[in-house]
């Protein structure tokens, strides 16, 4: 999912506008949220962090990753300290390298969970990115890129999130929401 200019452009008003500190692009499992994270990453000159470097695995569900994000990103960032996540390697199962966060004006974080209750606090302010898209055809984007060997893990994440955006109310607390094909929704 790739946004239109003039989608982008309102985007990049918005996160002007509030000057938002954090920019927290969530939304389900293959919405289109790395991509809208990357391009307004090249935009806003600023680092992305990816929920997926920080979930263990596809047990860990979409809450998972948020204790890491807390504990090694926000809380520093919001203490003017040096911010540093540890890679989830996937594919073997352990944690991995460090990755230094930039403290720059901005910073990006991306995935499911990435806009949970706990950034509502962080300090210099926040806006809270929905990306949003059917269950078909996301699945059928997971699929693509992931091989039908995992596709009990897809559904298995997709119900886990279901669950954690319910509990979290994200759609509902999101300043603004896209459809995953680059429209604006509502915001």
């Amino acid at each position: 999912m790739t946004v239109t200019p003039e989608v982008l452009g309102g985007l990049l008003d918005r996160v002007r506008s509030v000057d938002a500190r954090l920019v927290c692009v969530d939304g389900p499992a293959g919405s289109g949220k790395t991509t809208l994270a990357a391009q307004l990453a090249d935009a806003l000159e600023a680092p992305v962090v990816h929920m997926d470097d920080l979930y263990e695995g596809w047990e860990a569900g979409p809450g998972g990753g948020a204790e890491k994000l807390r504990e090694w990103v926000l809380e520093p960032l919001a203490a003017g300290e040096r911010a540093r996540y540890r890679r989830y390697d996937w594919q073997s199962a352990r944690w991995a390298e460090w990755h230094e966060v930039r403290i720059e004006a901005r910073v990006i974080v991306e995935g499911c969970g990435s806009a949970a209750r706990q950034v509502d606090a962080f300090p210099g302010g926040v806006l809270r990115i929905f990306v949003e898209a059917d269950d078909d055809e996301r699945l059928r984007r997971g699929l693509a890129r992931d091989g039908e060997a995992a596709r009990d893990n897809w559904l298995r994440w997709m119900k886990d999130e279901a669950e954690h955006f319910a509990r979290e109310r994200t759609r509902d607390r999101a300043d603004v929401r896209l459809d995953g094909f680059g429209g604006l929704v509502a915001g």
